[in-house]
């Protein structure tokens, strides 16, 4: 048996004949920059988060670079973020001229360690981005706690968050700004690249809006160098018919989870789910000091898999200029030794479940 790590053809079967629908409709209206679709799912998405502001970019990195932009993040700047991400996140901070302070990650849930954020404050910190990984909160009370006390912004990266809470809010919506992905893998995918910016705050609305053409808020007026950033109605009038069954994908993706957290726990680390979170599994990620192996044999065997993720951002080459060495942060460096990402997409088979499951114990009782 072949079990995919993931694919969207079954999703897309179920709604297709919308899908089509939809993209008639675009074509034919002749409005392919933003337009009617996309303020549509503003509003929609706004409303499905619980939040006053949205605002649909190009891309998930974009949604980050404009939210460090509308904040104002400038050159010699510091924003504290997790090393245990996709490059985007601290790839940003950097592109702007601000410096990435990498925090530990708390070796159970992948995130950042609240703990260890404080003393990496200095006079020039401006920001921090806590990653959602995988789909589940970091632990934002007391981050949020930390940052009013030094009066610093909180930039919540949800690339992977839709439709996950914490103590019943959902992701996004409990810092300053919030940014998603809407690339086609997310819980939450386009057809193509897509992005948003959520907030309450009027102010950082009106400059993101503003940053995302070119910093203009009337045309050829600029009052912003900004970017050209903007969602395209295709993909926003795609992201309409999916939104309305986001949760119940979600919640398939957490009956899968449990499935495989049942029958794995005896033989790898399974995820950890936080009290008071409500995790959306982006990502099924279990954890052993045998991983290359497992993905080897798993590999071998027709089941997809993927490492989320092998190289910790502070021993990229791209980011080697900030000084960090091995062994700095030993637990994202851990962990980048040992996590696996197995199949867990809604429509994943009580039959491929079992398969994975069967494969990985015969892998361990070998």
């Amino acid at each position: 048996m072949n079990v995919p790590l993931f694919t969207l053809n079954r999703q897309h079967e179920e709604i297709m004949d919308e899908l089509m629908k939809a993209t008639e409709e675009v074509i034919k209206s002749g409005k392919f920059i933003l337009g009617p679709w996309v303020a549509e799912f503003e509003e929609k998405v706004a409303d499905y988060l619980g939040v006053k502001y949205a605002v649909g970019v190009g891309n998930g990195t974009d949604a980050l670079s404009i939210a460090l932009s509308a904040i104002d993040i400038k050159p010699g700047d510091e924003v504290i973020t997790t090393p245990f991400t996709f490059i985007a996140t601290a790839e940003t901070i950097a592109m702007l001229g601000a410096k990435p302070v990498f925090v530990d990650i708390d070796p159970k849930t992948f995130n950042i360690n609240p703990d260890l954020i404080e003393e990496a404050i200095t006079e020039k910190t401006k920001a921090i981005i806590p990653v959602h990984l995988y789909g589940q909160a970091a632990e934002m009370d007391k981050i949020m706690e930390i940052a009013k006390k030094h009066n610093v912004y909180v930039i919540e990266d949800t690339a992977q968050g839709i439709g996950a809470t914490y103590r019943g809010k959902k992701l996004g919506t409990i810092g300053d700004i919030g940014t998603f992905s809407f690339f086609p893998t997310k819980n939450l995918g386009a057809l193509g690249d897509g992005g948003l910016v959520v907030t309450n705050n009027e102010e950082i609305y009106k400059k993101a809006k503003a940053l995302r053409v070119h910093g203009s808020s009337v045309k050829y007026h600029h009052e912003y160098l900004g970017y050209n950033s903007r969602l395209d109605s295709l993909q926003a009038a795609y992201l309409l018919v999916k939104l309305p069954h986001t949760d119940r994908w979600n919640e398939k993706r957490r009956e899968n989870a449990a499935f495989y957290n049942e029958n794995l726990k005896d033989v790898v680390k399974v995820p950890v789910e936080r009290e008071g979170n409500y995790h959306i599994y982006h990502q099924y990620t279990i954890r052993t000091d045998k991983r290359d192996e497992l993905k080897a044999f798993l590999s071998e065997n027709g089941v997809g898999i993927g490492i989320h993720y092998p190289i910790p951002l502070h021993l990229q080459p791209a980011l080697r200029y900030l000084g960090y060495k091995e062994g700095d942060l030993p637990e994202a460096e851990k962990a980048s030794k040992e996590v696996l990402s197995l199949p867990i997409f809604p429509e994943l088979t009580e039959e491929e479940k079992a398969y994975v499951v069967e494969k990985i114990r015969e892998f361990f009782a070998g």
